[in-house]
């Protein structure tokens, strides 16, 4: 069964509950500036925020400029990384960044999707997280999380992930837009996760158009809403 869009109405709601929930959402990530925050996220792909955590707290104290970093060299940052997956192409990309960061823009992060994208191992959702966490600019990264949360609840269904962005930029009340992608990752990530969504702790069950999501406890969840709302 196909799932349906959510209204505007549904739309606000949910919102306003994720809010609610978590009043100052942020990323799971350590970082402490834009250089750290576009290091940790070129590291973050297909590995956990716990583990890139883990590399950072050591790498970070010792080496968090694009010149401190890019000393290092590649076999030297690999020491630091090796326990992230995919760390031997991390580690090219993230010294050839540090390259063109100190002989492009004397060595600031830029603020725009066009110099981000154009640094090695830098895509378009790792740019859109920059430009949203560091610059405090309305972008949506898409990740697997959001990407399943926006085609499951009716938030944005898209075939892609580039269709879900459109979406959920389109759809989002302005009021929410710089918050919702932590928001939303935050959600996928704890509550409406891949194979047993927490449908019956889930806050927004009762504007979600999953059609099984009775069968994880919506029903209960939604009966507490009704009559906390009607009171």
């Amino acid at each position: 069964m196909p799932v349906k869009n959510m209204t505007k109405k549904q739309i606000q709601v949910f919102f306003e509950r994720l809010r609610e929930q978590r009043p100052n959402p942020k990323t799971e990530l350590n970082y402490s500036s834009p250089f750290e925050l576009l290091v940790a996220v070129t590291l973050s792909a297909q590995a956990t925020d716990v583990s890139v955590n883990k590399a950072t707290d050591q790498l970070f104290p010792i080496a968090n400029t694009p010149e401190a970093i890019y000393a290092l060299g590649v076999y030297g940052l690999k020491q630091y990384i090796k326990t992230i997956g995919l760390y031997n192409a991390k580690a090219e990309n993230v010294i050839k960044a540090c390259k063109i960061l100190i002989e492009k823009h004397n060595s600031i992060v830029p603020n725009n999707r066009a110099d981000l994208e154009a640094l090695p191992g830098v895509g378009r959702k790792t740019a859109n997280v920059v430009l949203n966490t560091a610059f405090g600019q309305a972008t949506m990264a898409v990740d697997t999380h959001i990407f399943r949360l926006g085609n499951r609840t009716g938030l944005a269904v898209g075939k892609n992930v580039l269709e879900v962005e459109q979406r959920l930029l389109k759809v989002i009340p302005k009021e929410f837009i710089l918050d919702a992608h932590h928001w939303l990752i935050l959600h996928g990530r704890y509550c409406c996760i891949a194979r047993k969504p927490k449908c019956n702790e889930c806050v927004v069950s009762d504007v979600c158009q999953w059609p099984d999501r009775f069968e994880f406890g919506a029903a209960k969840s939604i009966a507490i809403k009704m009559l906390q709302d009607q009171n």
